[in-house]
């Protein structure tokens, strides 16, 4: 490890809303971020004109540490949404890792295994990497009612269902969502996402391979029994709600602290007017 790094806090933001929530959420807090935006994934927002920031590419962790250490960042964040590059641009940063052997492995394994390379080589040059719990917790669900629609009564049941699956889904590296209903899982999330899954099962529902006698279908989510909590907190945001409109779900079941809400307001706001149920459960 070389060099030194601060006590200021960083935010390393791919694409959409979220990273400027946690940087508004760490402002409400007395802090000052310094966010380090993924050029090709970030937007451009007039929310960075009030945040100190810099435009740096996926591919140039040199730079990207450089630049940390230069703004005094000691802890950073990752957040926001990145495309998964091929192994022959990830080969142009083997130098960052002890053996090309290990830079192979990163690169064969599933979204986890790259996801604690990152961290890895951020801890490795002397950053602490933090989570969402730690930094902004009040931008994870509560427990309990979340909207205002009230739980239908079969939805219990269907929530345990998707949890039990999800927990036997993280063994594997899959997704963080399922669709249950009436007792049966109707779809599983993969590397597609929880969107792309709502699309399948609105299209199972039109295509009647899938009739479901009334409006019962929920999305649950949840993170994987070994996830790392610092990154890839599943989240839930306006889009998941029109999606699960469009496929005709009753609502929304997330675990409790371990479920990022985007946009929290407009989430609840249009899951009222989809009249869609939105809530926090136990799930440890």
């Amino acid at each position: 490890m070389s060099g030194t790094t601060g006590t200021g806090i960083g935010i390393i933001a791919g694409s959409g809303a979220f990273p400027f929530e946690i940087a508004h959420a760490l402002q409400r807090a007395g802090e000052t971020p310094f966010i380090i935006g993924l050029r090709g994934f970030i937007s451009r927002d007039e929310a960075l004109h009030d945040l100190p920031h810099a435009f740096i590419d996926m591919l140039d962790p040199q730079k990207i540490i450089a630049t940390l250490r230069a703004n005094k960042v000691g802890r950073v964040i990752l957040a926001g949404g990145v495309s998964r590059p091929g192994p022959l641009a990830l080969l142009s940063i083997y130098t960052f890792f002890r053996h090309r052997e290990e830079l192979r492995r990163i690169v064969s394994g599933g979204d986890d295994r790259i996801l604690r390379g990152v961290i890895r080589l951020l801890e490795e040059n002397g950053f602490a990497v933090i989570g969402v719990d730690q930094a902004a917790p009040d931008l994870l669900a509560p427990l309990g009612l979340i909207a205002s629609i009230s739980l239908p009564e079969h939805a219990a049941s269907d929530i345990a269902l998707g949890l039990a699956c999800l927990r036997d889904m993280g063994r594997y590296d899959l997704g963080q969502g399922v669709v249950v209903a009436e007792g049966r899982v109707l779809a599983m999330e993969g590397p597609e996402g929880t969107d792309a899954m709502l699309e399948r099962v609105r299209l199972m529902q039109k295509n009647r391979r899938v009739i479901l006698d009334n409006k019962c279908a929920i999305l649950v989510k949840a993170p994987k029994p070994a996830q790392d909590r610092r990154v890839d907190l599943p989240a839930i945001g306006p889009r998941t709600i029109k999606s699960a409109k469009d496929a005709g779900l009753s609502g929304i079941a997330v675990a409790a602290h371990e479920v990022v809400l985007v946009e929290r307001k407009r989430l609840i706001h249009d899951a009222d007017q989809a009249s869609l149920f939105v809530t926090g459960v136990q799930h440890s």
